[in-house]
């Protein structure tokens, strides 16, 4: 009996490098059935589609008042307030209507990499050097200073933070040290931890849909990952950047996430696919992409370069559509407003624009 069992087991060193070269033979016979599927280019489909029109996009307002470089911005709610970070350490409330500052919150560290505005309005959460996710309670009557709340704490920078889409009281957050988590604002206490990149997480986005499982996020090793919340356990995964990564978002229907990467491309992956179906990149554009956002219909990509420039691409024919020139140093962060009517653009240029 125990020569039987001698035949069938060879030195574990062979038997691993048996397993390497059948799962590699397997990764090449599943790429070979995903390129069966891929029928048609994305832009070839596209080219009945009408040309979208011109755009007479320009910069409607220019807010002023931070003292270094600005890294992350944020629409309320509300469609009319903004909240922006900044190296200089701090953390301003917008009207973006009327541009006047309704608070400034000094943080312990410089470098605020990541802010966000809770559902409420009411509150803000904001991160970066200081490896924490700090939630401020915004409040006219007393320093909002003293109403400030420590989340949680990451082992390196805070990189990216979001509240969950009903709730004041669920941030989920991107570090530097690799992971993802989901923190209860409350107790302070970690309800999940993502593992699976293997290098610092630099953006992360909510699926659009209302009770949403989902996120992305994208980071230094190149790929996407797309995770379930409750599981804490990542679903797929897009590779094909050649750079890192700095920003990811949902396209609105929820079925594909474009990403911006230091390669100087924007791509799209639809998940139902599986796959890259579409790049957006001239030859002409050799400056990293540091944040995309959709409009409304999906139809545009607003795209912010470090060659100072937002760039719109035609995000179904994968051809642009038009160059936004404004600010005077790098575009670091890009949302559009919750209505679609407007973006507004960060950057190192010490200025947000809002652009309509």
């Amino acid at each position: 009996m125990s020569t039987d069992l001698s035949l069938k087991i060879d030195t574990p060193a062979e038997s691993i490098e048996a397993l390497a070269k059948e799962a590699e033979a397997l990764k090449t016979k599943l790429e070979e059935e995903r390129q069966k599927l891929n029928d048609v280019a994305l832009s070839t489909v596209a080219q009945r589609l009408e040309n979208v029109g011109q755009l007479s996009i320009k910069p409607r307002r220019v807010l002023k008042g931070h003292q270094g470089k600005v890294l992350s911005v944020d629409w309320s709610h509300d469609k009319r307030h903004l909240v922006s970070s900044s190296q200089d350490g701090k953390v301003i409330i917008w009207d973006a209507f009327t541009t006047n500052k309704e608070h400034a919150l000094a943080m312990p560290t410089t470098w605020v990499m990541a802010c966000s505005y809770g559902p409420s309005g009411t509150v803000i959460a904001c991160g970066g050097l200081d490896n924490k996710v700090t939630v401020y309670q915004l409040s006219l009557e007393d320093d909002s200073t003293q109403r400030k709340k420590a989340v949680g704490t990451h082992t390196s920078y805070t990189a990216c933070c979001t509240f969950l889409p009903n709730s004041d009281y669920q941030i989920l957050s991107g570090s530097g040290d690799s992971t993802c988590a989901l923190w209860d604002v409350e107790s302070g206490s970690r309800l999940q931890s993502f593992h699976g990149h293997s290098s610092d997480v630099m953006s992360l986005d909510l699926a659009p849909q209302e009770n949403g499982n989902t996120f992305v996020s994208a980071g230094c090793d190149k790929k996407a990952l797309i995770w379930d919340m409750r599981s804490g356990q990542c679903v797929q995964t897009f590779d094909g950047h050649e750079s890192d990564i700095n920003t990811v978002k949902f396209h609105p229907s929820g079925d594909a996430i474009a990403t911006g990467s230091d390669d100087a491309t924007c791509r799209l992956y639809d998940l139902r696919a599986d796959r890259e179906i579409a790049e957006y990149s001239k030859e002409s554009i050799i400056f990293g992409v540091n944040s995309v956002d959709f409009s409304h219909s999906g139809r545009l990509l607003f795209a912010g370069y470090s060659d100072y420039t937002v760039n719109v691409w035609d995000s179904l024919k994968c051809n642009r559509i038009s160059i936004l020139y404004g600010h005077d140093n790098r575009v670091s962060s890009l949302k559009v407003s919750p209505d679609g009517t407007a973006f507004c653009t960060a950057s190192w240029d010490s200025t947000l624009r809002v652009w309509a």
